[in-house]
């Protein structure tokens, strides 16, 4: 089965389009990726998602905007796809949307909202299209996230010791496979999510992130400032355990910088980038993780590479892209992989990894041009995920 998968994470920079060739062997699920491709919002589209998200107030009519405009955003990404990727022709569009909201009450999450109305890429591609994956999950008593688990868990079977997968988003998640343990997945804390809104408001809207790691670079970490934000109760609460930029974003920096003021920007800049790796590196070495796959935006930033290294001394780090995965296409291959096991009658989560009650079948699915036809479902669901690495 031709999957085009699609992905636009806290970060709202890009819609990131995957598309592979799936298939089911035995416990095996046989994947060929077939190139990827990234295409940025509409500047208007980006500024409407920024005044939006939490902490600001909106209205219904704004909501109604961005459903049908990122919805013809992920449409427009899609129909790129299906002709730069797939020669024309695929069976499936898989669209995890623009998360705006993820409702978490006391460890608890109440709701999560995705924006992007799948009727859009339906209608443009005639292919149909599985979306809204995360509700389901919650409505079991799930996290939601990180569902990037899946893919994850059958990629790092075949790792020896206690791998662990690190994607670097808005948000930071790692997925961790220790022997004869369920794996176990959660949200660390802010990867580029403070980092950022820092540079954004430092440099009055200039800049959208700290390229290549300068400013980092240019700064010294604030003890008394990463100390305050090490005092957050999230990183003390257990996993399965998710987040968002509801928690993360510029009034709660800002809110930090009033108990530890710190003058420099650059200095915030360090600091902030020194808690996701610290964050990180708590958490890993709580599970004993032996080896570190990382993948995501922040893998581009060579500082916070560096320090989560220092952070993790003796542990292994190694970009997704060395297993065939490329470090850019990870996430909108992994809703690639869960839009097929959702037609295949397979679930997509792994309780131990969301905190669910049960593992669910994963989203709804809008048909194409069509009707709709699903495949047989599975006998089984796959253990271990085995990537046909394009030659070069």
């Amino acid at each position: 089965m031709r999957v085009i998968g699609l992905m636009s994470g806290t970060s709202y920079d890009a819609i990131e389009a995957a598309a592979a060739d799936l298939a089911l062997d035995g416990d095996t699920l046989l994947m060929r990726p077939l190139g990827h491709l990234s295409v940025p919002y509409p500047e208007d589209l980006r500024d409407l998602i920024g005044a939006t998200l939490p902490p600001a107030a909106t209205t219904t009519q704004a909501v109604c905007a961005l459903d049908t405009g990122v919805g013809q955003a992920f449409a427009d990404a899609a129909r790129r796809a299906l002709r730069a990727l797939c020669d024309g022709t695929a069976d499936l569009v898989v669209s995890h949307g623009q998360t705006m909201h993820h409702w978490v009450e006391d460890g608890t999450v109440r709701g999560t909202l995705q924006l992007g109305r799948p009727a859009w890429i339906a209608e443009v591609t005639g292919l149909p299209v599985v979306s809204d994956l995360r509700s389901r999950d919650v409505a079991a008593g799930g996290q939601g996230a990180p569902l990037v688990a899946m893919t994850d868990t059958l990629l790092l079977r075949a790792l020896p010791g206690t791998p662990a997968a690190l994607n670097l988003g808005g948000i930071a998640n790692v997925t961790v496979l220790a022997p004869g343990a369920e794996p176990l997945a959660f949200d660390t804390g802010p990867a580029n999510a403070l980092l950022d809104a820092a540079v954004r408001h430092f440099t009055g809207g200039a800049a959208a992130y700290d390229e290549g790691g300068r400013r980092a670079a240019a700064g010294r970490t604030s003890p008394h400032l990463l100390r305050a934000l090490l005092d957050d109760p999230y990183y003390r609460r257990p996993a399965p355990k998710s987040t968002g930029k509801e928690h993360f974003h510029l009034p709660y920096l800002q809110r930090a910088l009033e108990t530890a003021p710190t003058p420099d920007p650059d200095d915030v800049v360090a600091t902030v980038t020194r808690l996701t790796a610290v964050t990180v590196a708590d958490a890993c070495r709580a599970h004993e993780v032996t080896e570190l796959v990382v993948s995501g935006g922040g893998t581009r930033n060579p500082v916070l590479m560096r320090m989560i290294a220092e952070e993790l001394p003796g542990v292994r780090l190694r970009p997704s892209d060395d297993l065939g995965l490329p470090s850019d296409a990870k996430e909108a291959l992994a809703f690639a992989v869960l839009g097929f096991l959702t037609v295949h009658g397979l679930p997509g989560t792994l309780p131990s990894g969301t905190g669910a009650r049960r593992a669910t079948l994963l989203g709804s699915v809008t048909p194409g041009s069509g009707p709709l036809h699903l495949p047989e479902p599975a006998a089984r669901p796959p253990r271990l995920l085995r990537v046909d690495r394009p030659a070069h």
